[in-house]
């Protein structure tokens, strides 16, 4: 295992230039080409880059948000991301910083690797903060097993705008001090087996209509509204301790009305996150090739240096090393490179304090079980009607992703009811089916978990599931995110169980619920435009 060496005995090593590659963050890519790969060690040789981050592939980066390159599957990610992790080591002459988005997993960028629930979902579970705490901590296991040091989350922003389309279901919900509970049990679990975090993305990424991959969202709310509400968790969480925030693509014409994104502004970095909330950690950038930031400053470098100069540390998805460092010595004083490569050190020598205890890696299907049972969340309109339901001749109905529908499968095994899926080519099927029942159990799986292009439902099943909501009675099951919710013509007496995941497990305990060997405990940790919720 790499030892780092302490910061007084690196700080006589590294010359000027190589503490300023030590900011640097650059992305790799595990569906890499061999020439790709080999670009990358020689960048990390030649420049001094002190930390990577881990993405799928270059197809699947955020700002291919649009879908124009095709993301292709790896069978084998998680082996090439060990072998990709050895390789880069290896061509550092000093360790790197591992890092990675593992917000719910290393599934989240690595397929074929345990995913666990979404933040909302997390959102739903009521008090039993331990069952965060081990979501933590299981994902920092994992984390640490692959030989990585440092989990680019939690999520603290309040997802307070329905319409937001990146947020959303990343966030634990729209309350401020659930947020804040919810991140305070994350953190712990990933700190109790010495994996670094980042809260993200400050100053507040919740209500927002834009997506900060592809434009520049504008916060318009006043400096009091957002000491109150967005600024929250930061100031609390820092001052309880972070390792590290991470700082989003935002104007924020409160905290700066040159309307500079936060990435680029001192008034935000230095004056509002170091010096009013007292943040003395490393601050990161979100991925600076997303087109909030990366199309206002085309000369390569300058964003880099127009970062660091408002008081970045770390210089995350640079597509610009090079020159941003070059820039960077050219411009800023030799005291400010060493403040920000004392941060970046003493994160360095944390993580590696950590590295070789054994720890036991356990499958997420025993956790997932807990969590689905205490995230289920009935929305019921009308609840006589969800047990009339249940005991006539319902039709057993599902519009399906690419997950296999064990919820169905189950019903039609308990009761006989055969199980139908809805299709474009199945609609008129399915509509003189339904003609002949007054009741339908709808499953939901969505095909995707952002809102972009209704969930990825086709607009005219999505137009037939609306029809017959309001000609049937209707007791729906969602295995996805609970704002699909929002386009659907639900009226008040609707009856919705939101199950928010499509694993197998909360298949399962969904099914559970349906014939009533559990009680659904959760609550949604949302507002929906539509909504209503079990009294």
């Amino acid at each position: 295992m790499h030892s780092v060496p302490s910061y007084k005995e690196a700080t006589e090593k590294l010359n000027l230039k190589q503490k300023v590659g030590q900011l640097f963050m650059p992305a790799v890519f595990i569906n890499d080409t061999e020439e790709e790969v080999q670009q990358i060690e020689d960048l990390i040789r030649t420049q001094a880059i002190g930390a990577i981050c881990f993405f799928h592939s270059r197809a699947s980066a955020a700002t291919n948000f649009e879908g124009k390159k095709k993301v292709v599957h790896n069978e084998h990610s998680y082996d090439r991301l060990k072998q990709l992790i050895s390789r880069y080591q290896k061509a550092a002459q000093f360790p790197l910083l591992i890092a990675i988005d593992a917000e719910w997993g290393l599934a989240m960028r690595i397929e074929n690797t345990n995913q666990y629930p979404y933040a909302i979902t997390l959102g739903a579970i009521q008090e039993n903060s331990e069952l965060i705490f081990e979501v933590g901590r299981q994902i920092a296991l994992d984390c640490k097993e692959a030989g990585i040091h440092w989990n680019l989350a939690p999520v603290v922003d309040i997802n307070d705008n329905p319409e937001n389309p990146v947020i959303g279901y990343r966030s634990f919900g729209d309350d401020k001090n659930k947020v804040l509970s919810k991140a305070k049990a994350y953190l712990s679990g990933m700190e109790s087996v010495g994996v670094l975090n980042a809260i993200k993305h400050f100053p507040g990424h919740g209500d927002t209509a834009t997506d900060s991959h592809l434009g520049l969202p504008v916060i318009t709310k006043s400096k009091v509204e957002l000491k109150d509400n967005e600024l929250y968790p930061f100031s609390k969480l820092i001052k309880q301790g972070v390792d590290a925030v991470m700082v989003g693509h935002l104007a924020v014409p409160a905290l700066d009305d040159s309307e500079n994104p936060a990435t680029t502004s001192a008034k935000i970095i230095t004056d509002v996150l170091r010096t009013e909330l007292g943040f003395d950690g490393v601050i990161i950038s979100d991925a600076l090739n997303m087109h909030a930031v990366s199309k206002k400053y085309p000369q390569k470098g300058t964003l880099e240096s127009t970062a660091f100069k408002a008081g970045m540390d770390v210089m995350c998805f640079s597509e610009y090393v090079e020159e941003g460092i070059q820039q960077i010595i050219n411009s800023a004083t030799k005291e400010r490179i060493e403040a920000s490569y004392k941060r970046i050190w003493k994160l360095k020598e944390q993580a590696f304090i950590n590295t070789d205890q054994e720890q036991s890696i356990s499958s997420p299907l025993a956790l997932n079980k807990v969590l689905a049972q205490h995230s289920l969340t009935e929305l019921y309109g009308n609840a006589p009607v969800v047990e009339q339901i249940k005991k006539s001749n319902f039709l057993n109905l599902s519009v399906n992703n690419q997950k296999e529908n064990g919820f169905s499968a189950a019903i039609e095994k308990q009761y006989g009811q055969q199980h139908h899926q809805l299709e474009l080519n199945a609609i008129h099927e399915i509509r003189s089916l339904a003609a002949d029942h007054e009741n339908i159990v709808l499953a939901l799986f969505p095909p995707f978990v952002k809102p972009k292009n209704l969930f990825g439902f086709q607009p005219e099943l999505l137009d037939f599931i609306n029809e017959i909501i309001s000609q049937k009675n209707v007791l729906i099951y969602l295995f996805g995110n609970p704002y699909v919710l929002d386009i659907l013509e639900l009226n008040p007496s609707a009856n919705v169980v939101v199950a928010y995941q499509d694993f197998p497990e909360f298949q399962t305990e969904a099914f559970h619920h349906f014939i009533g060997q559990i009680e659904a405990k959760g609550k949604l940790p949302v507002k929906l435009k539509n909504h209503h919720e079990k009294v």
